[in-house]
């Protein structure tokens, strides 16, 4: 009787907290839904009363009207190249900074990490001014410079902090044998510690292409003079905004949804390995 009872109480229990996972995907997965399905309605189909998710008909003529309102794809190739320098300062400098803190005993280390975690502290509102007076001083304001510079060098404390504590999971007798055999420093970054850390680097990766792909603050501050280098963030807001006066909410829905769709694909490929790097970096070291 107390072994029925307890496999009852354990499916009451499985049972409530899927109930509640189900529950909490809908709240998040519903957003979704409703972009898309906006995305693909008449306008006189868009109201505020009604929460019907399926257009009739299905207009995919939305999709080539967005191309007539906004340069879509001058707006992408803009993205991508912040895309591209984000990835590779967090791929690149980061892992080689992440790295150095790791392996390399050089004086001073604790210090400078130390410092490197105090700027985590920071809110990233008080850099903005000092930034911004600097690369005026040097009359890069208006230019892709202030957005990738900081980009290419691993301006992000967070990724190196990820970096340092992943490798220092890895095991010490590697490293070792490698010097023995006359590895230099790089080559045993190359040779062992990128091979060895692929959930770290793919976390990374994720991270910072959500960051570079959505940022919207850095690129008004810096481009927002500029229509001709905006980015699919400031597109969008010119689009529902002061450049977009009467744009009807389905194709403001349109460029939502180009832009929602590569951080899902990118997400459902490399989920799995951002949580293993995110979990192995927190326990290991």
């Amino acid at each position: 009787m107390y072994h029925s009872e307890s496999q009852t109480t354990r499916l009451l229990r499985h049972g409530l907290i899927y109930l509640l996972l189900m529950v909490g995907a809908l709240v998040v997965v519903f957003p979704l839904l409703w972009t898309l399905s906006t995305s693909l309605k008449p306008i006189n189909q868009i109201t505020v009363t009604q929460l019907d998710l399926m257009p009739n008909p299905i207009m995919w003529s939305n999709y080539v009207e967005i191309f007539n309102r906004v340069p879509v794809l001058r707006y992408t190739g803009n993205t991508l190249v912040i895309v591209a320098a984000s990835l590779f300062g967090a791929l690149v400098s980061c892992s080689l900074a992440g790295y150095a803190f790791a392996r390399i005993a050089f004086p001073g280390r604790g210090l400078l990490f130390g410092l490197l975690l105090a700027t985590m502290m920071l809110p990233y509102v008080v850099q903005l001014i000092p930034l911004f007076v600097m690369f005026d001083s040097v009359g890069l304001v208006g230019t892709f410079w202030p957005l990738v510079l900081p980009r290419l060098l691993g301006h992000n404390a967070f990724y190196i902090f990820l970096m340092r504590q992943f490798y220092r999971g890895l095991p010490k007798e590697l490293f070792d044998a490698a010097r023995i055999d006359g590895c230099s420093e790089m080559g045993l970054w190359w040779r062992i510690a990128v091979p060895n850390s692929k959930p770290v680097l793919a976390a990374v990766a994720i991270f910072a292409f959500q960051f570079a792909w959505t940022d919207f603050l850095n690129p008004l501050i810096y481009l927002g003079s500029r229509p001709d280098l905006w980015t699919l963030s400031l597109g969008l807001n010119g689009l529902a905004g002061g450049e977009g006066q009467g744009t009807e909410l389905n194709i403001i829905m349109v460029l939502v949804t180009f832009m929602i769709l590569p951080m899902l694909a990118i997400f459902a490929v490399g989920q799995k390995y951002m949580v293993r790097g995110v979990t192995f970096s927190g326990l290991k070291g």
